[in-house]
C-alpha cells in the first residue's frame, strides 16, 4: 500500500498518555508518511507542538478553538495565543467551526469564534480545519466569506450533504472522510464519490470513531488504511492511487515537508 497521511488526529488527547509513542510507532509501521496532530484548544495545541517537536518531519500540528468551547472564547486573549502557535510552526488554524447538534456553546458565540479564527488564518496565510454538524447554512456562509478572503480549508470528518461538500470544493476547499464511512449505517457512497481526487483527504480523528473492524475501541492513526479501502471501493478506484492522491492533497493543503522514510 502507498504511504498515507492521517490529516486529522488528536494525539495530544489524554487517551494516549500511556502509550503515545507506541501509537506513533504503529502508525509508521502501518505506512503513515505523516500525521497532523490537531490542537482543538490552546492547551491541546501546546501539547501537539511538543509531540511534533519529538517527531519533526513526521508529526505536524494545528491550533484552534473548538466550537464546543466557543462560549469561553475571548478574542483579545485567544487570537494572540493562536497567532503565537502559528509563529511556532502550527500548519493550520483549527479545529474550529460550528456544532448545532450538541449546542455546547451558544450559536452566536460559535459564529464569532470561527470568524475570528478565519480572520487570523487570512492574516497568516494558513488553512483552516472546520468542524461542522447540523449547521449547513451557516457553514456555507463561513466558507463563502473565508474563500473571498483567500482562506482555504477542509471540512473534516465529513458526513453532511452533497450540496455543502460541492459548495466547499467549488471554492477550492477540501473534504476529509473518517472511519464513520466504514460503519454499516453509512450508505452515502455518492458523497464519497463526488469529491474530486485532488480535494479528498482521509483521517482517523483518533481517539474517536475507530473504523470497522475496530469500532468501539480507542482509535489510532494506524487504522486509516481501513477508511482508505472503503473509500476506494465507493469511488471504484485503485487503492494505491487513491492513497497517494490523499497524501499529496494533505501535503498541498497543509504545506507539509515530510522527512519520513515512508514519505
Amino acid at each position: 500500500m502507498a504511504p498515507f497521511i492521517d490529516s486529522h488526529t488528536h494525539l495530544a488527547d489524554p487517551a494516549f498518555d500511556d502509550d503515545r509513542e507506541v501509537v506513533i510507532t504503529r502508525a509508521r509501521e502501518a505506512g503513515a508518511a505523516s500525521l497532523v496532530c490537531i490542537g482543538e484548544s490552546i492547551e491541546a495545541a501546546h501539547r501537539a507542538r511538543d509531540i511534533a517537536g519529538r517527531h519533526e518531519g513526521f508529526v505536524f500540528w494545528t491550533a484552534g478553538i473548538h466550537p464546543h468551547d466557543a462560549d469561553s472564547f475571548d478574542e483579545a486573549r485567544d487570537i494572540p495565543a493562536l497567532d503565537g502557535c502559528l509563529t511556532d510552526g502550527a500548519v493550520a488554524v483549527g479545529e474550529c467551526g460550528l456544532d448545532y447538534h450538541y449546542d455546547n456553546s451558544p450559536r452566536n458565540a460559535q459564529r464569532a469564534a470561527v470568524r475570528a479564527q478565519i480572520a487570523l488564518a487570512a492574516r497568516r496565510a494558513r488553512p483552516v480545519v472546520i468542524h461542522t454538524r447540523d449547521a449547513e447554512d451557516d457553514t456555507r456562509a463561513v466558507i463563502t466569506d473565508a474563500a473571498a478572503g483567500g482562506v482555504v480549508g477542509v471540512l473534516h470528518c465529513y458526513t453532511g450533504s452533497a450540496a455543502l461538500a460541492e459548495h466547499a470544493v467549488d471554492r477550492g476547499w477540501y473534504v476529509s472522510f473518517s472511519g464513520i464511512i466504514t460503519f454499516k449505517k453509512f450508505t452515502d457512497d455518492a458523497l464519497l464519490a463526488l469529491v474530486p481526487s485532488d480535494r479528498v483527504l482521509v483521517e482517523s480523528d483518533a481517539p474517536y470513531l475507530a473504523p470497522v473492524p475496530y469500532r468501539g475501541k480507542r482509535n489510532e492513526p494506524a487504522w486509516v488504511p481501513h477508511t482508505l479501502a472503503r473509500l476506494a471501493r465507493a469511488r471504484s478506484v485503485n487503492l494505491d492511487e487513491l492513497t497517494a492522491a490523499t497524501a499529496e492533497n494533505a501535503r498541498r493543503l497543509f504545506g507539509l515537508v515530510s522527512s519520513s522514510p515512508a514519505g
